[in-house]
């Protein structure tokens, strides 16, 4: 790849990107917190010896029964953390009955930005962000869209005491109903229980081609915890336009308002974009490739996998590797695709106040980048 453009119009202008912001946010995460890092869910000893803490780490992808080690939505599970926490107490001697309480301490401010649509609130696009949570704030696995859980954190606590309960009757104790949230004492406290996420590798690649909104946001604030800024949406923002930065990517005129692309008042251009798909795919980060495996494959996989099906663009199926990004009247798509001559090419196109749902916005972009997969290119 020469980085030499071949074709650009407007490419400077900045755009409401939707949901390709999510290409941003998982550069700052790869870089901020690491391909290989994990986010832990411990069970801690609280102020007496029948108080436990559930303590969030930043895993949204737990599941409800036992850990599934191939798998990275249920990566860690509820079910395999209270039956080690249920053993630990056992071992030391508690009767019970017990009681759970939240830690949920790590993001601060806002739990719901205000810069989101309550229409797409409403419509479970996003939910107030915590750092804990079941299938990513769904109500189980397979939801994919409808109302979300309110309060993720608090729903994935009660499960946990749930399974408590069920574990605590063979080990000889009880668990109060209810949970509630307290701070985890200060200093050192015994870890009687944890279980691991999936790698941030992982689940950056299940944010892109899924398009998981929650997750992104998350994402966001682990970042700005990882550079030592607040957990919040302000810092996440921060964050993730500070680590574009320092890919030598221009951000003077760029304005984040959040890290998943839902917010209207976020303003990027399709150049910014072009530059952070090419840092992916060749640039000198390579801890950026492990965000490859993550981008839609045309025809195939995530939010392409039902496009590229029509005469017009069928032969990009298979080629074109890309972010999907659509709003009421937005629609983008940056990625990459190697060309008739084995050029790989990047490119970034966005679309801004445009018929709400009309049927030829998402094939004008997809014939484009078909286009592209069939081309010679050269630049002139």
């Amino acid at each position: 790849m020469t980085g030499l453009p071949l074709y650009d119009r407007d490419g400077a202008k900045n755009r409401v990107p939707a949901s390709n912001m999510k290409l941003l946010t998982a550069v700052a995460a790869l870089r901020a917190i690491g391909p290989e890092t994990r986010f832990d869910t411990r069970v801690l000893t609280g102020p007496s010896p029948s108080t436990i803490i559930l303590s969030a780490g930043g895993d949204v992808l737990l599941g409800d029964g036992p850990s599934q080690p191939s798998e990275v939505l249920g990566h860690a599970g509820l079910e395999t953390l209270a039956a080690d926490a249920a053993k630990a107490l056992q071992d030391r001697g508690v009767k019970g009955p017990v009681t759970v309480q939240l830690d949920d301490g790590l993001f601060t401010g806002p739990a719901l930005n205000p810069a989101w649509s309550l229409d797409d609130v409403a419509a479970g696009e996003t939910a107030p962000i915590f750092p804990l949570a079941l299938n990513s704030a769904r109500t189980s696995p397979g939801a994919t869209t409808g109302p979300r859980p309110q309060d993720a954190a608090l729903t994935a606590a009660q499960a946990f005491a749930g399974k408590l309960q069920a574990a605590g009757a063979a080990a000889g104790f009880t668990v109060v109903p209810g949970v509630e949230r307290a701070a985890a004492p200060a200093g050192k406290q015994d870890v009687l229980a944890s279980v691991a996420s999936a790698t941030v590798r992982e689940q950056v690649d299940l944010m892109l081609e899924t398009s998981d909104n929650y997750l992104a946001e998350v994402f966001g604030r682990m970042a700005a915890l990882s550079a030592g800024k607040p957990g919040s949406n302000d810092g996440a923002t921060a964050a993730v336009s500070a680590q574009v930065g320092e890919l030598g990517i221009a951000t003077d005129s760029m304005h984040l308002a959040d890290v998943s692309g839902l917010a209207l008042g976020n303003q990027v251009s399709a150049r910014q974009f072009a530059d952070v798909v090419r840092a992916i795919t060749s640039g000198p980060d390579t801890r950026l490739r492990a965000a490859l495996a993550g981008f839609p494959v045309a025809g195939l996989t995530g939010t392409l996998g039902d496009r590229y099906a029509d005469a017009t663009t069928s032969q990009g199926a298979g080629l074109v590797r890309a972010k999907t990004g659509t709003l009421n009247s937005v629609i983008a798509l940056s990625g990459y695709v190697v060309d008739a001559n084995g050029r790989l090419l990047v490119f970034s196109f966005i679309g801004n106040g445009l018929t709400p749902g009309a049927a030829g916005n998402k094939v004008a972009l997809d014939r484009s980048a078909t286009a592209l997969a069939s081309c010679g290119c050269r630049a002139g």
